[in-house]
């Protein structure tokens, strides 16, 4: 249980499973966090089971999508960011397959929807079909139902959970997502699936997105030779060239640089014997801070695009004309 501010944030789980896969790999475990009552009654109070608030329904909903090998419970911090801020939070997990014969925590990447012989015919991601599914189903019985906007939602991706949804959240696939997020992705393609040197990947987007980077993201720039350059290479910018070229001039799109960030920012606490953190050099920046900075500024966006809000589209123009001194570099088009 926790009350964070004045909201009281519980968590219900449920699994669905991904059509197209194999047990025991075929199975995604979702973590539903949503605003609580207090407990009423005794049974309530032993059982932790307690109903959603109803007072801000129908809740948009966030669906966060991890990266390789990053449990869902190290966005646990932004998923409570996002309660509070009047949304209903989606995080999963899903042991699947990475690369031909290695499993691991992923959020689903479908290599050959990724490739170039079959790129753009669906999305990357088998995973975020089945999931909004699940979602879909619980707003028709149990403690969420009737409570969510289901036409209203909201995605954040962390690295390659952020690549997958920039390839996937086409409106012909996905109608309903209004306004997608990702930390440290981008669309360049990996020569080792079959792509040219320095190809990117077309970001099939109509909703607002953001693009959001740390200055000092290891694990993008030791990625380098994926592309078909050297790990430190001058110009080597994938997130900068995807907000560039890649996401449709007609979509709003913003690309924000936090001062001092690594990759693995949005992924806390960071688990050192999982994921690839270990390719960044420390740096003296306070990420308590970044993160404080980062759950602000997907919330801010998340709420100016999915309910509307004055008061956060007004937050928005003042991170574009007055950013934070943690902000290296807005930009928008």
């Amino acid at each position: 249980m926790s009350d964070l501010g004045r909201v009281l944030v519980r968590t219900l789980r449920t699994a669905t499973r991904v059509p197209g896969t194999e047990a025991p790999y075929d199975t995604v475990h979702l973590a539903v966090r949503y605003p609580a009552l207090p407990p009423r009654d005794d049974v309530e109070r032993m059982s932790g089971r307690l109903a959603a608030d109803g007072t801000g329904a129908p809740y948009p909903v966030v669906v966060l999508v991890s990266g390789v090998n990053c449990p869902a419970d190290a966005y646990r911090w932004l998923a409570f960011r996002l309660v509070e801020a009047g949304f209903v939070v989606v995080g999963y997990d899903w042991v699947g397959q990475l690369f031909p014969g290695e499993y691991g925590l992923t959020p689903g990447v479908d290599i050959v929807a990724a490739g170039p012989d079959h790129y753009g015919e669906r999305p990357t991601t088998p995973a975020l079909g089945p999931v909004l599914e699940a979602v879909a189903r619980l707003n028709e019985s149990g403690q969420l139902a009737g409570l969510l906007d289901l036409d209203r939602v909201g995605v954040f991706g962390h690295s390659a959970g952020g690549t997958v949804l920039l390839q996937s959240a086409r409106p012909e696939w996905f109608p309903q997502i209004r306004a997608v997020v990702a930390y440290g992705a981008h669309t360049m393609a990996s020569q080792m699936i079959g792509y040219p040197p320095n190809t990117l990947l077309p970001a099939p987007i109509e909703a607002p997105t953001m693009i959001i980077a740390g200055t000092d993201d290891g694990v993008v720039a030791a990625s380098a030779i994926r592309y078909g350059e050297e790990a430190g290479a001058a110009g080597h910018d994938p997130v900068e060239r995807t907000w560039r070229e890649a996401v449709p001039a007609t979509t709003e799109a913003w690309l924000v640089h936090l001062q001092g960030a690594g990759h693995m920012l949005a992924s806390y606490p960071e688990d050192p014997s999982t994921a690839r953190g270990f390719l960044e050099t420390p740096t003296d920046a306070d990420h308590d801070r970044l993160r404080e900075v980062l759950g602000d500024i997907v919330s801010t966006f998340m709420s100016a695009h999915l309910t509307g809000s004055t008061s956060a589209k007004s937050q928005l123009e003042q991170l574009a004309e007055q950013p934070q001194p943690e902000i290296a570099a807005v930009r928008r088009r």
